[in-house]
């Protein structure tokens, strides 16, 4: 079987990633794919207007989460940012920890494995990770709940994403 395109690994974790997180917070918030959050400049990164502007695969937002002046989100409402693993994520790494987000999600296909980073530091490092192989359920602590994500159906290169889940090209 030929390699799978990361776009379109990416793409399958975050669309199923999205679909199961929006089914379980029950009124506590959002979960948003893109959408850019504001961080604390110190964390490193690009910056637009003072801040250091990242927009995170996947981003799940408190209730209380708003858009600040400059239409975006600040890093306060974010309860947990997962992210597909790809090089270059180590500035948004930092500025998540740097921002005080909870909890890190790294998803990485290729090794077939989740890493959850969480202890944040506002020295910009995380100072605990747990691996979790796929196939093995994920679990979250998100503001004063557990959420559970589910890696068995997350796509790896030599898969077939999307036959599983009933999706059907053309």
């Amino acid at each position: 079987m030929p390699e799978v395109p990361y776009d379109e690994l990416r793409w399958e974790v975050v669309r199923g990633a999205a679909g199961q997180l929006g089914e379980q917070p029950a009124g506590h918030g959002r979960v948003l794919s893109g959408v850019a959050v504001d961080f604390p400049a110190a964390s490193g990164g690009p910056t637009r207007d003072g801040a250091a502007v990242f927009a995170p695969d996947l981003a799940v937002l408190s209730r209380e989460a708003v858009r600040g002046g400059r239409g975006r989100f600040g890093a306060a409402g974010v309860e947990a940012v997962l992210e597909v693993a790809r090089p270059g994520l180590e500035p948004a790494a930092r500025a998540y920890a740097h921002g005080g987000v909870p909890v890190y999600l790294v998803v990485d296909p290729a090794a077939a494995v989740c890493t959850v980073h969480t202890a944040p530091s506002p020295d910009g490092v995380y100072r605990e990770a747990e691996r979790v192989p796929f196939g093995n359920d994920v679990f979250l602590p998100l503001g004063g709940r557990t959420v559970v994500l589910r890696t068995d159906e997350f796509p790896t290169p030599g898969s077939d994403p999307g036959v599983s889940r009933g999706i059907v090209d053309g």
